[in-house]
């Protein structure tokens, strides 16, 4: 398991940005409010399928409609061989309770960067 490493773009001027190899199974830590974006770069020869899940998410009430049950994560579209997706996680907030995992992206690269 392996935990992806926030790069912070606070103050001036460049930084080096973390990188991970990503495992069967990896943890990040969510900020709210933060402006963090997650990206994966599938550098395998197949597609990557991730699905991000916060062990404390359940249910979230959506206006005219009920509760939505989001605890079985989130699913990215799948991420074909030689491609990148951004994910900002403020926008799948509802899904970042508890303790983070993500699954189904084995040996992709991922970085995550936030203020």
């Amino acid at each position: 398991m392996a935990t992806i490493t926030e790069t912070k773009l606070t103050g001036t001027g460049d930084r080096a940005i973390t990188t991970t190899t990503l495992t069967a199974s990896d943890t990040f830590e969510y900020r709210p409010g933060a402006g963090q974006v997650l990206t994966i770069t599938n550098d395998t020869a197949g597609s990557l399928t991730p699905n991000i899940t916060g062990d404390g998410a359940t249910t979230v009430p959506v206006a005219g409609y009920g509760e939505v049950d989001v605890s079985l994560g989130y699913d990215l579209a799948s991420i074909a061989a030689g491609t990148t997706v951004s994910i900002p996680l403020d926008s799948i907030r509802k899904y970042l309770s508890g303790t983070i995992t993500m699954t189904g992206a084995d040996a992709g690269v991922a970085t995550l960067t936030g203020y």
